[in-house]
């Protein structure tokens, strides 16, 4: 595939290539029979509005067939409250309850897949999460650490695996949320001169029941319908730097706690670990060893670097150095000394600030509702062929509730993770033959949809609470950690569009391929790659000061100003090249475009770059 037609293939969401997606994990010569009929009955159980979009294709996603746009054509707030009116409340909840209820019991079919995927998922989630407890253990004042990361994630994922209406959904804790507890940690400490864990715990709260009005107003139907990749390309982006970053004020820490024979070491375990799993991620393009070698390597690559990185250092004369290592609890008690339970007098806070709480509040709803939707968006598009109902609405609300839970137990809330779910699908993947009543023979790759292997990664991450558990994760140099923030950075950016189309910036145009009819030269889409850069640079830089709490509500707001400025000065076709719906099919349409064609008016876009 040539440049030019890559960005259109990959600038949807439900397009674009996830880490490790390249290679299904799974043996593609393992191939489950089902007859045509038996395909069907399965298909006719899932009524249309209540797949993974609650997709429609005459009204689009998040609509109920009931004569949901002859109620809003009427141009009245009331009619969006009544029967199919998209803020009709409990509408999607309902649809969600119903069309999940009746398949629960199937979610629980064991076989050969789930074991390998619940063990590749549980490295995917408890090293990243590691990584973050051991930023959030200095930037917090000790308030988080790793315990409290491990405890969040294994409890999040057991309450999601069991009641989630979508379980391919994987929860972790997240950097932008890292960013956010860093900096308002900041704020109660420095600025308000309050206390920190009760003031947390009533911004969880306040978002617990924003996250349920969100869901009981079926969210999904008037946010996501008009994000484009054009913001989540940008998200995706900030993600990368802040994991370059992460990894930084890794090594700046350990150069002002350690020596500097152990502080050379560690950028050379740094280095290391990065540069191994790199090299091992990309084993299955290699020409040695079986496939399923290739594929192990592959798929085990951050979890065989790490393990190797973390013995080094008890070889021979690099015992004497003294290493920075992972900070831990050695009982099963909070990480702050002053704390003995994981519970938070929260009702002791002073009333005013518990309303004050309600901003920050906000800016986690809108962090953490945009994180689980894309999550979930990624982990059931449409290559994955997932046959069971989603349910959006049921799944904020159930995010809600693990949100609040978390804040009164003083651990930092758990949200979806990208790619872990998406990664969660490709470990499932396999052929599925379907034989017709004519005899013919289809093979499709498809999703074993089930919960185990949810449930069983979360039970094994949860074991890590306990003492015994937490000193193994203790063994760990934070020069290593260092090197999985790198790696995981490298991971997020190679799959970026914006990377590609900015290595097209330093490629004589000569060399580029031919653009499509309609888009005039490459000059306007250079344009673009550099506002998306320029601005993700400058969404960072609000990151390092006392205002990066603000920054979701930043990212929330290029979605208005893709829609309604951008447009002025590209022109429609060069948009529609890099740009597409991030959560439905379609062209994207230049809002008004008809009107001035209709009135005749010169619009600014036909005089646009």
């Amino acid at each position: 595939m040539d440049p030019a037609s890559s960005y259109q293939s990959s600038g949807s969401i439900a397009s674009q290539r996830t880490i490790g997606s390249t290679t299904p994990r799974n043996d593609i010569n393992q191939v489950d029979e089902i007859t045509s009929g038996e395909l069907e009955k399965r298909e006719k159980k899932i009524p249309p509005t209540l797949g993974p979009l609650h997709w429609d294709e005459s009204k689009g996603p998040g609509r109920d067939n009931d004569k949901s746009d002859e109620l809003q054509s009427k141009g009245s707030w009331l009619a969006l409250f009544k029967r199919g009116g998209k803020l009709r409340p409990f509408r999607l909840l309902n649809s969600d309850i119903r069309g999940r209820s009746k398949l629960y019991h199937t979610d629980w079919m064991f076989n050969q897949l789930i074991l390998a995927s619940a063990v590749y998922v549980f490295f995917t989630n408890l090293l990243p999460g590691i990584t973050f407890a051991s930023d959030l253990y200095h930037l917090t004042g000790e308030n988080y650490g790793t315990i409290e990361v491990v405890f969040s994630t294994g409890l999040c994922g057991i309450i999601f695996a069991l009641f989630s209406a979508q379980p391919l959904t994987i929860l972790g804790v997240t950097g932008p949320f890292c960013i956010l507890s860093e900096r308002i940690y900041y704020l109660c400490s420095n600025t308000f001169g309050i206390e920190y864990m009760p003031f947390m715990a009533w911004c969880c709260i306040h978002a617990a029941w924003m996250h349920w009005l969100l869901a009981i107003f079926n969210a999904h139907d008037w946010t996501m319908d008009y994000v484009t990749t054009f913001s989540t390309e940008i998200f995706s982006l900030l993600n990368s730097v802040i994991y370059f970053h992460k990894a930084i004020q890794e090594l700046q820490r350990a150069h002002a706690d350690i020596s500097l024979a152990s502080f050379l070491y560690s950028i050379i375990g740094c280095v290391g670990t990065f540069l191994v799993a790199v090299v091992l991620a990309s084993a299955t393009s290699w020409p040695v060893f079986h496939k399923f070698v290739r594929m192990g390597l592959s798929e085990y690559a951050a979890a065989i670097s790490i393990i190797l990185f973390i013995g080094i250092p008890h070889i021979g004369e690099l015992k004497t150095l003294d290493q920075h290592r992972l900070p831990i609890s050695t009982n099963f008690q909070p990480t702050l000394p002053s704390r003995t339970q994981f519970f938070v007098r929260f009702w002791e806070l002073p009333l005013g600030w518990c309303f004050a709480a309600m901003l920050p509040g906000l800016i986690i709803t809108i962090l953490f509702f945009f994180d689980v939707e894309v999550s979930t968006i990624c982990a059931t598009v449409s290559r994955y062929n997932i046959r069971k109902p989603g349910g959006y609405a049921w799944d904020v609300a159930l995010l809600g509730l693990t949100t609040g839970i978390c804040g009164i137990l003083g651990i930092p809330p758990a949200n979806g993770l990208l790619p872990q779910a998406p990664l969660h699908s490709e470990s499932l993947l396999h052929n599925e033959k379907i034989i017709h009543e004519d005899g013919t023979v289809k093979v499709i790759q498809t999703v074993h949809e089930q919960r185990w292997s949810h449930l069983l990664h979360a039970i094994g991450i949860l074991a890590f609470v306990s003492p015994q558990l937490m000193k193994v994760l203790g063994l760990t140099p934070t020069s290593v950690l260092a090197g999985l923030f790198l790696y995981m950075g490298e991971q997020s950016l190679s799959v970026n569009p914006i990377l590609y189309r900015f290595l097209d910036m330093l490629t004589p145009t000569s060399a580029l391929p031919r653009l499509p009819e309609g888009v005039r030269s490459y000059q306007a889409i250079h344009l673009y790659t550099l506002l998306q850069v320029v601005v993700t640079g400058g969404i960072f830089a609000v990151t390092l000061t006392p205002a990066a709490p603000v920054f979701p509500v930043i990212i929330v707001l290029l979605v208005p100003i893709r829609l309604k400025i951008m447009n002025r000065y590209w022109n429609s076709n060069t948009l529609k090249f890099v740009d597409q719906w991030a959560c439905r099919q379609g062209d994207i349409d230049t809002p008004g475009e008809e009107q001035k064609q209709t009135e005749g008016v010169a619009t600014s876009a036909d005089h646009a770059v």
